[in-house]
């Protein structure tokens, strides 16, 4: 009884009253990556890099309408410019986006989904989740992705034939993109790491938090004391 106490002490330490439930997610999702991600993310890693970076930066020039609007519901309207900027020269002279030049321009590419739009309004981030084949998230970060899915990507709003195709392929693409990047890193860490959910768990909420703060330092009130 008293292990079970202090473990739950633990979980709503974390932020995570769901644990086992999270838990019993992440093997799921471990075997959905062994039949469906690991073997594409395999193929996908042995086609040269400059055709993957071609794909990423074409993924990314789709994305960046959605950054732009987020850019601007956080009042960051300088990112939001810089955001304008690099989608007309890569799509324009960077040929659909598959190039780069807006970073070669000093340009660099930033991120912001409406998860952080939320965070940046002040709500709270809610319990951390583990959420089929998406992964680590929270309800903040969910009604999120849903938003800048179904709300804010403007290609929902040109009629094409086979739109959810399109769309899911592109959605499909952007993860293997993703899970490619961060193949290697996860696979050392689940090798290397005690509790690999924990792990999991604690480098999301960094990432996040680091990602709201557009890389900013934690201000000194919210350091811990000791």
């Amino acid at each position: 009884w008293s292990s079970d106490v202090c473990s739950s002490d633990l979980a709503l330490a974390a932020n995570d009253p769901f644990e086992t439930t999270n838990r019993d997610m992440l093997a799921v999702n471990q075997q959905l990556d062994q039949i469906f991600f690991i073997p594409t993310v395999k193929r996908y890693l042995s086609l040269p890099q400059t055709m993957r970076k071609g794909i990423g930066n074409f993924l990314r020039n789709l994305a960046a309408p959605t950054v732009f609007v987020n850019d601007m519901l956080q009042g960051e309207a300088e990112r939001a410019g810089t955001t304008l900027a690099r989608f007309v020269l890569n799509s324009g002279p960077g040929l659909g986006g598959f190039f780069d030049p807006a970073t070669r321009l000093g340009l660099p590419h930033h991120n912001e989904d409406f998860g952080q739009t939320l965070a940046v309004w002040g709500v709270d981030e809610g319990p951390f989740l583990m959420l089929p084949l998406l992964g680590p998230s929270n309800p903040r970060d969910m009604v999120g992705l849903a938003a800048d899915t179904f709300a804010l990507d403007p290609t929902n709003y040109i009629r094409i034939k086979q739109h959810f195709w399109w769309a899911s392929g592109r959605q499909y693409v952007r993860i293997l993109d993703l899970r490619s990047q961060t193949f290697e890193t996860l696979l050392g860490i689940e090798r290397s790491s005690v509790d690999y959910y924990a792990a999991l768990r604690n480098l999301y909420r960094q990432a996040r938090d680091n990602e709201i703060r557009n890389g900013a330092p934690v201000p000194a009130a919210d350091l811990p004391d000791f």
